[in-house]
């Protein structure tokens, strides 16, 4: 892989259609999991936030309904709805907080989640996908893709907390 040194000044435009391209990439990819997530939220009948309040649930939990919205960004009012919807459709329990008992915690109901991977991981192939695109990669380059994920995805939240300072 070629490296562009910073000041470079043959680099510079092409660099800046690289910036654009990795960002218009970046709107693709956001938008096309989001309609992934939608599809599977449809078939699961959940709603986009529900889902994406149980995918929270399940990589974080447990969790108080307070810490799920700060992380969610959602208001509590709001929460206490999908947390009634997901708790009416199986998938999470709630509990007291073993730290605090008068507490409540929220953790992924045991067997729900299979349903979930498998639409993700299997009926729609998109792990099979990812597979195969990280194969086309050696273990550097999948360093610094993952790097690269990791940082842009620290961003974003730095972002959305910004604007939810404002």
């Amino acid at each position: 892989m070629e490296s562009v040194l910073p000041g470079d000044a043959e680099a510079g435009p092409h660099r800046g259609g690289l910036n654009r391209a990795i960002k218009e990439s970046l709107r693709d990819l956001g938008a096309q999991l989001s309609l992934l997530n939608h599809r599977v939220g449809t078939r699961v009948e959940l709603k986009d936030a529900d889902l994406e309040c149980l995918d929270l649930i399940t990589r974080y939990g447990p969790l108080s309904p307070s810490a799920l919205a700060r992380r969610a960004g959602l208001h509590p009012a709001t929460m206490t709805g999908i947390l009634d919807r997901l708790e009416r459709g199986g998938w999470i329990d709630r509990g007291r907080d073993p730290a605090d008992r008068r507490g409540v915690v929220v953790r992924a109901a045991r067997g729900r989640g299979a349903e979930i991977l498998r639409l993700y991981l299997v009926d729609s192939g998109m792990n099979t996908a990812i597979d195969q695109i990280c194969a086309g990669y050696d273990d550097k380059d999948l360093q610094l893709l993952a790097g690269f994920l990791r940082r842009t995805a620290e961003a974003a939240q730095t972002a959305a907390e910004r604007l939810a300072a404002r």
